[in-house]
């Protein structure tokens, strides 16, 4: 009988660092690495989620970043990196039924905008 192994590894709890990657990327502006890893960094530390050390996280922040630009959701020209804003939305589709807060927020905005519109139209 043959043993199945598993390679990949799975991770269960929600990704922090790419969300904050594509909150700061959905800005419409180009950063430098070194300027994006300090704003997610902040952004981290502000939600108490930047644990294992500075040295570590900015470790994985350039590979979510690269595997963001590998995805098509980031353009990199030089040294800058920007956001293409429709690639991004897919890139944080709901993983594991979890959805990212800055997917949540926008989509909350979009139910506002929504829901005014539709009050506007009825008066």
């Amino acid at each position: 009988m043959a043993i199945l192994k598993k390679n990949a590894f799975s991770r269960r709890v929600p990704d922090l660092v790419t969300e904050e990657l594509v909150a700061v990327l959905s800005r419409r502006a180009s950063f430098e690495f070194k300027q994006l890893f300090d704003i997610v960094h902040e952004n981290l530390r502000a939600r108490n989620a930047a644990s294992g050390g500075e040295e570590m996280l900015r470790l994985r922040a350039y590979e979510k970043l690269q595997n963001l630009v590998a995805r098509g959701a980031v353009r990199k020209t030089g040294k800058k990196y920007k956001g293409l804003p429709a690639a991004l939305a897919a890139a944080i589709a709901p993983q594991n039924g979890h959805i990212p807060a800055a997917a949540a927020a926008a989509a909350s905005a979009r139910t506002a905008a929504i829901a005014r519109a539709a009050a506007a139209a009825a008066k």
